[in-house]
């Protein structure tokens, strides 16, 4: 990483460039990273499990993802939480408290959510792309055309936005993408609110229960357990930011104390996007009832009016191609801080190559290791998701695979080391129990996830449909 520099005007007390984050740009990339796809499908997750248990599953997995953001903060410097070393990655985190295996498995958990991540929102940034173009279909030919679309062409348009996004350096120059993409998501959720409501004023027949979805109408008893169970899936990979909270928390200014500005940030984030979330999923269940679609604003449940929808979709698309960077970002710093500890005199890996912008009068820094492995990044998630198109089962395997470990057992695990919290204490009993239970939601969320992509794979063919 090159030789220590003197603290000064331009770097923090551990020689890197000086951070400016704000409690304003850290709320922002959590709302980005919260506020995503998974609001679209927590309609369908709530017809999944009722009135009662889905609203209360939204509030319960926003709750533990706040407390378990807090006990992760304090741990982001160690082993004085204000005052002591800065750790820059989860990983980091994990090896200052925890080592061992530990952290082999916090890296394959983190990056491999992470990797997982940018795959479904590659799809989703597609479907939103293809929805502008059935909705404009339906405008035109009414809405019985068939409009037929094929993602693939729209997925390689979204790949090639984030080969260029992806040569940010690092997550300091993304803060002003965050911002936007953070305004889209609330835009388009209020959209999805708003026809909604409109959907629930003009009246129809709309069945909702207590239970959700009715054994022997809609599924049956089978179909209710799986599908349940991917419901949960989908909610909790709608809270998933605690896999880049420490890498948010790393861009903050050193004053105030980082961990104070993270935890008002994490309270901002999981406020705001718990309150959407609770209204998009109980308003947009109220508006389809118990046939609401997979993705409330592609599922065409509305055709007019069509701009509006058409608005929202595009929302969408700049959401995500924001948020596929904050996700990705960590990946990127992780590999080539490894490669320059490998290869610290490759000129190919560390020289940067100083190229001026003509149009924007701007001074570009080139990288030949960064711009062809993250080329080939970007072009890798970009095929797989073109393979494997699947939305609500992708989003509730990601969420039960990565919810447990990032979420709930490495921040309880660190907090318990870091306070010396005597074994079979009335706290370490609680904070165990925690564990234990969100350990078997996820177990059974995978399983849900995992039967959905069986029956998807098995009538699909690649490329193709």
């Amino acid at each position: 990483m090159g030789s220590i520099r003197t603290v000064g005007e331009h770097f923090d007390e551990d020689g890197r460039q000086k951070r400016t984050g704000t409690l304003m740009t850290a709320s922002a990339h959590i709302i980005t990273a919260v506020i995503g796809s998974g609001v679209l499908s927590l309609a369908w997750g709530i017809a999944q499990l009722g009135w009662v248990s889905g609203p209360v599953a939204i509030i319960v997995f926003s709750i533990i993802t706040y407390f378990t953001s807090t006990l992760l903060a304090d741990c982001y410097r160690s082993p004085d939480p204000v005052s002591g070393k800065r750790n820059y990655t989860y990983m980091d985190v994990v090896r200052s408290h925890l080592g061992g295996i530990n952290v082999t498995l916090c890296g394959l958990a983190q990056y491999c959510n992470l990797f997982g991540i940018t795959i479904g929102y590659a799809i989703t940034g597609s479907i939103s792309m293809a929805a502008v173009q059935r909705s404009n279909c339906f405008y035109g030919h009414g809405h019985q055309a068939k409009c037929k679309v094929n993602n693939n062409g729209f997925m390689i348009t979204f790949g090639c936005f984030e080969l260029l996004l992806s040569q940010m350096q690092n997550f300091h120059q993304l803060w002003w993408l965050s911002i936007v993409a953070a305004v889209m998501s609330l835009v388009y959720s209020t959209i999805a609110l708003g026809l909604s409501i409109s959907k629930i004023t003009g009246g129809g027949d709309v069945r909702t229960s207590l239970s959700g979805v009715t054994i022997g109408v809609d599924v049956t008893s089978t179909e209710k357990i799986w599908k349940t169970f991917q419901a949960v899936g989908d909610i909790a990979f709608s809270y998933a930011f605690s896999t880049i909270l420490i890498e948010i928390q790393d861009t903050l200014k050193s004053s105030p104390p980082e961990n104070g500005v993270m935890k008002k940030a994490s309270l901002v984030g999981v406020f705001t996007t718990t309150l959407f979330y609770v209204l998009c999923g109980s308003l947009g269940y109220a508006a389809f009832g118990n046939v609401a679609p997979g993705n409330i604003l592609t599922g065409f449940g509305f055709y007019d009016p069509f701009w509006l929808i058409d608005i929202g979709n595009i929302c969408i698309l700049i959401h995500l191609i924001g948020a596929y960077q904050v996700f990705c970002q960590p990946i990127f710093q992780h590999v080539e801080t490894q490669a320059n500890k490998r290869w610290p005199d490759s000129s190919f890996i560390n020289k940067e190559y100083v190229v001026k912008l003509p149009i924007l009068n701007q001074n570009m820094s080139i990288n030949l290791f960064r711009l062809v492995w993250r080329s080939i990044y970007v072009i890798m998630t970009t095929v797989i998701a073109m393979i494997l198109p699947f939305f609500n089962d992708f989003l509730g395997l990601l969420g039960a695979c990565s919810f447990w470990p990032l979420t709930v057992y490495f921040p309880i695990e660190m907090h318990i080391t870091k306070e010396n919290i005597p074994k079979w204490s009335f706290r370490w009993l609680m904070l165990r129990i925690l564990t234990l239970g969100c350990f078997i939601v996820c177990l059974v969320a995978a399983a849900g996830s995992i039967r959905g992509l069986v029956q998807d794979v098995e009538i699909y063919k690649p490329f193709r449909t």
